[in-house]
């Protein structure tokens, strides 16, 4: 806040700024497998297991040491080929962007400087960290775990960083923008001014069933030109928020009828 900035950018980070999830992908390949990994997905949705467990359970299952689980995502994980385009934008614009994540902080800098280079050094990155296990080293074998930011049952409750923000008076406020896809999302949904869903994902289906608005994106050229509108005074949050939530309501409905073409 110490530039007075009049927009914020809150955003996740796996599959939300990379295309793939980092965490799911070391999981499914050097882990215990996606087969049992979706199965803890699912008992989160369904509130079952909270996110905490389920993801300790994944990442307990990968016995990499840390430096290699590292290079081998930087090596497979690709970022959204629009992020980039929005960050310089942001930059030049005083619009902070902020990465909310229940990953490890190692893995997000090391994805984003393989790829940005040196304007990753500008992100703010508030997320999880990784440590040595009692008596071994994070570079051996079996020799790290995940290190939780806070004792929530999202080990990272992405929310309580962005109230204070939203608590702010009316004319200190910046407006808020969030951007995410999954399950650890949940709990900062509610918190800002317009959420932008990655199509397809956990993150559209929790807000529709919760009547919580949100604008579906497929990559990040949309929320590049949703942004501009709204810091040129073209639209305002409130309309974008509904016009998104009103034109994924009108897509069901189409599917839904095609669906129901086909069954008859």
């Amino acid at each position: 806040m110490k530039t007075n900035p009049k927009f914020v950018m809150f955003t996740d980070f796996d599959g939300t700024i990379t295309l793939q999830d980092s965490n799911d992908f070391m999981t499914d390949n050097i882990g215990y497998g996606q087969e049992r990994r979706k199965r803890g997905n699912n008992a989160v949705l369904e509130g079952r297991a909270t996110f905490r467990d389920s993801f300790k359970d994944m990442m307990d299952s990968i016995k990499t040491p840390f430096p290699q689980c590292i290079e081998y995502l930087v090596q497979n994980i690709k970022l959204d080929p629009h992020f980039n385009e929005f960050l310089e934008w942001a930059l030049e614009n005083n619009i902070p962007v902020v990465v909310l994540s229940s990953g490890m902080e190692p893995v997000i800098r090391g994805l984003l400087s393989s790829v940005i280079g040196p304007d990753s050094e500008t992100i703010d990155v508030i997320s999880n960290q990784a440590r040595a296990r009692p008596g071994k080293a994070i570079d051996e074998e079996g020799g790290w775990e995940i290190e939780w930011h806070d004792a929530s049952d999202f080990g990272h409750d992405k929310s309580l960083t962005i109230r204070p923000y939203a608590n702010l008076p009316e004319e200190q406020r910046p407006t808020l923008f969030y951007a995410g896809d999954g399950v650890s999302d949940l709990s900062a949904a509610r918190e800002t001014d317009l959420l932008f869903a990655r199509e397809g994902k956990d993150l559209v289906s929790y807000c529709a069933r919760e009547n919580v608005p949100f604008t579906v994106f497929e990559d990040w050229s949309l929320i590049t030109s949703k942004v501009k509108e709204i810091v040129a005074g073209k639209t305002t949050v409130h309309d974008a928020a509904r016009e998104g939530y009103e034109e994924y309501k009108k897509s069901q409905t189409k599917l839904n009828g095609h669906a129901n073409g086909h069954a008859q």
